[in-house]
């Protein structure tokens, strides 16, 4: 399996989204109900969200380097 069919799997699977967005909602109702004093907690707050978003660009990163790498070698097979 290539890196691009592992990433698509993991991005079309049930359970993975759940959790992202699980996190996610958690880390907002977290930040919500913080107090304006609580900037350390508010900053490690941040940081996850951070994380999660850059965790799903990556995969979404793997899904599109893939893609052009199809397309070039159907333009240019011998390239």
């Amino acid at each position: 399996m290539t890196r691009e069919e592992r990433a698509k799997a993991l991005s079309e699977d049930d359970l993975l989204q759940e959790a992202f967005e699980t996190l996610k909602n958690e880390l907002m109702d977290r930040w919500e109900h913080s107090s304006t004093t609580e900037s350390d907690a508010r900053e490690q707050i941040w940081l996850g969200l951070q994380l999660l978003a850059r965790i799903r660009r990556h995969l979404e990163t793997i899904l599109e380097t893939g893609e052009l790498e199809r397309l070039r070698e159907k333009q240019s097979p011998l390239i």
